[in-house]
């Protein structure tokens, strides 16, 4: 009698259970906007001196969202939705310097502007918590550390800033919990 009663118990919490997750799915597709299936990417705009910087931009961010997200790359005319980047500024700054006031350690800052809009104009970028007007653009801005001495160049540190700037991005693709 009591094995009984524990079996009910048991299929009635079971049956209780089973519609909360009823809505659970697998995969990173929930993580985006179900109505967008395609994007376009043109190349970053770049106001800096480093003109290289907007296409290695363009090439990571695009590397970026065929690795982790089920949107695929098309052109300007096939696009559910157009990611536009704008490179405002690339600078060094000096952290420690040799008695002889060479640059020992030295960050790479870049400064990103990004605004994903659909078909519409409709602003997507859905997971900026501060940002006021949706229409802004989101900046970004991410740093990198080299040592001149140590054989490490600005390009290096510069592309390392752009990997980690194109994750971020596509990181703000992703809808809000």
């Amino acid at each position: 009698m009591f094995m009984r009663f524990e079996s009910l118990i048991c299929i009635a919490l079971g049956i209780l259970w089973l519609p909360g997750c009823a809505a659970y799915q697998f995969g990173t597709d929930h993580l985006y906007p179900a109505n967008i299936r395609t994007i376009y990417v043109p190349v970053a705009q770049n106001q800096t001196a480093r003109h290289q910087l907007g296409p290695q931009l363009t090439e990571a961010v695009i590397d970026e969202i065929q690795r982790r997200t089920p949107f695929i790359v098309v052109d300007h005319a096939g696009a559910d939705s157009v990611l536009q980047c704008t490179i405002g500024s690339e600078g060094k700054v000096v952290l420690t310097e040799a008695s002889s006031d060479d640059p020992r350690a030295l960050d790479t800052a870049i400064a990103v502007s990004a605004n994903w809009t659909g078909r519409g104009g409709m602003p997507l970028f859905t997971n900026a918590i501060t940002k006021q007007n949706p229409n802004e653009p989101t900046v970004f801005t991410q740093s990198a550390r080299f040592v001149p001495e140590a054989g490490q160049s600005v390009g290096a540190a510069n592309r390392e800033a752009i990997k980690k700037l194109a994750q971020r991005i596509v990181s703000q693709m992703e809808n809000r919990w």
